[in-house]
């Protein structure tokens, strides 16, 4: 029954369910700490974590370890759940916006490559868990990175 008015309020009111996105936390051990990759973004600079689309023939959480090798050059053993979920406005091309929920997977870093897919294009950098809550936008990953 909240399905059915959900659709027809969907139709409605022209609202849509969010664009589901994967994201990768990618986590290390340094010094006897634990340390978050972010990435920045393309567009703004803003500090990220690498996400993108799901893919065909892969897991979410294979898909997510597929984006943290693109974006950020990290090989490592993703947890198969998910950690938790965010959303966030993606920018379109057109200028449009599309609301995006993340299904945010944790990888444990095995190394770090110098040459990937978007070397660059990006700057990576390891932060504790609270700095890299502090330089992300959406609070959804904030309390993502405040729970590890």
């Amino acid at each position: 029954m909240i399905r059915v008015i959900g659709e027809v309020l969907t139709g409605l009111l022209g609202l849509r369910p969010p664009h589901l996105q994967v994201g990768a936390l990618c986590v290390r051990r340094h010094k006897g700490k634990r340390e978050i990759l972010l990435i920045s973004s393309l567009d703004t600079g803003r500090w990220i974590i690498p996400k993108g689309w799901p893919m065909n023939g892969r897991t979410l959480a294979g898909a997510a370890a597929q984006e943290a090798w693109e974006e950020a050059g990290v090989r490592g053993q993703v947890r198969p759940g998910h950690i938790g979920t965010f959303s966030y406005l993606k920018k379109r091309d057109s200028g449009m916006h599309l609301r995006c929920e993340v299904r945010v997977f944790q990888i444990e870093v095995q190394s770090l490559s110098e040459r990937y897919p978007e070397a660059g294009r990006r700057k990576r950098e390891w932060f504790t868990s609270e700095d890299a809550a502090e330089r992300v936008a959406e609070d959804g990953l904030k309390q993502i990175l405040l729970a590890l």
